[in-house]
C-alpha cells in the first residue's frame, strides 16, 4: 500500500494530481514580486529554482530571500530546487558547493522538500536524504535527461533508485522525439505505480509533445504536475489556471 506525503494539509498521492508553480526570478526584487503573484493563484505547492537566482553563490543571500519568500507564501508548501546546468538548469556549481547549499536550507526550517539529483554522488545524496528528515523537510530525487527519453526500463529503474535511496517522492522528467516516446514515458509510468511504487512519484516527458503527460498523471501514477505562472522553469509547462481546468475535467470523469 502507497504512503501518502501531506505537507501544510496538502496530501500529494491522492486524487487530482497537486499543482507545483516555479519561481524563476533573478533578483531579490523580481523574486519578491513573484512570491506575491503566485498567492493568488489557485495552485498546491511552490518551487523555487534558486539555479535562476543571481546570488545563488551567497548562502547567506540565499537564506535572507528565502526569509522573505516565505513570509509571503505563508502556509503554500515550498520546495527548494537547483537544478544542475547539466540536468537544464542555468548554472554549474562545485558537487561540494551543492551539498553545503542543500545541508544550510534543510536546516533553515524554512522550505518543506529540497530537491536533490539522483545522480550526485550516492554519498552526498543519502547525506542529503538524512540531513533533511533529521530537520523534518521532504525530499525529491530526480533526474531529468534534455537529450533523450530512456528506455521503459531505464525510466522505472531510476525511480526505483531514488525510492531505494529514501526519497519521499522520486521524480524523472524525459525528452520526447516522437509520440512514441511519451508513450514509452506513460508506460513506465503505469508499470511503476502497479507494480514497484510504495510511495507518490513524479514523471513527465517534456515540450510540446510531452504536455498530455502533465494532464494525465491522476490515470497513470504521476501525483504531481508543474504549471507556469508569468515564465516557465522547463520546456512544456502550461498556463496554471489552463491546468487546473483540465486537471479538474480529467478527474471528474475518471
Amino acid at each position: 500500500m502507497k504512503k501518502n506525503v501531506t505537507i501544510r494539509g496538502v496530501t500529494i498521492g491522492e486524487g487530482i494530481p497537486k499543482i507545483c508553480v516555479p519561481m524563476v526570478g533573478s533578483t531579490v526584487e523580481t523574486l519578491i514580486e513573484e512570491a506575491k503573484h503566485i498567492k493568488t493563484l489557485e495552485i498546491d505547492l511552490v518551487e523555487w529554482r534558486v539555479d535562476f537566482f543571481n546570488q545563488v553563490a551567497e548562502i547567506e543571500e540565499v537564506k535572507e530571500v528565502l526569509s522573505e519568500v516565505r513570509g509571503i507564501l505563508n502556509s503554500i508548501p515550498l520546495i527548494f530546487t537547483f537544478r544542475s546546468a547539466k540536468e537544464g538548469g542555468e548554472k554549474e556549481i562545485s558537487a561540494a558547493y551543492y551539498l553545503e547549499l542543500n545541508q544550510k536550507i534543510a536546516e533553515t526550517g524554512l522550505v518543506d522538500i529540497i530537491d536533490i539529483e539522483l545522480f550526485n554522488d550516492e554519498t552526498d545524496v543519502t547525506n542529503l536524504i538524512d540531513t533533511a528528515h533529521a530537520n523534518h523537510v521532504y525530499t525529491i530525487v530526480s533526474n531529468h535527461d534534455f537529450e533523450k527519453t530512456p528506455s521503459k526500463e531505464e525510466i522505472i529503474a531510476r525511480l526505483q533508485k531514488a525510492q531505494e535511496l529514501g526519497a519521499d517522492l522520486p521524480k524523472i522528467a524525459v525528452m520526447p522525439k516522437s509520440p512514441a516516446d511519451v508513450l514509452t514515458l506513460l508506460d513506465a509510468t503505469n508499470t511503476m505505480n502497479e507494480q514497484h511504487a510504495d510511495r507518490p512519484f513524479i514523471t513527465m516527458s517534456m515540450a510540446g509533445k510531452g504536455v498530455i503527460s502533465r494532464l494525465a498523471g491522476e490515470l497513470f501514477g504521476s501525483a504531481l504536475t508543474f504549471g507556469a505562472a508569468k515564465k516557465s522553469s522547463a520546456p512544456g509547462q502550461i498556463d496554471v489556471n489552463e491546468l487546473r481546468k483540465v486537471l479538474s475535467l480529467l478527474h471528474n470523469n475518471l
